[in-house]
């Protein structure tokens, strides 16, 4: 299990634990991350990534994807 931050670009990954408060768990719920369900980086700069879930991309801080481990 590792940081989504640390994935490879293009590879398909399978969120195992969601991490932080309950608010961020919430909000990170909300925009479509949850355990079990597939992630996609699309790219990469400096710890913050674009992610393709659930068919949408969505943009996230390198905090934010520190907090979902694959």
């Amino acid at each position: 299990m590792m940081p989504l931050v640390f994935s490879e670009v293009g590879k398909e990954n399978i969120i195992r634990k969601i991490g932080g408060t309950e608010e961020v768990k919430r909000h990170l719920e909300n925009l479509g991350f949850v355990p079990g369900g597939s992630v996609t980086v699309i790219n990469s700069l400096n710890g913050n990534v674009i992610v393709k879930v659930k068919e949408s991309r969505i943009a996230i801080n390198e905090d934010l994807a520190r907090r979902i481990m694959i």
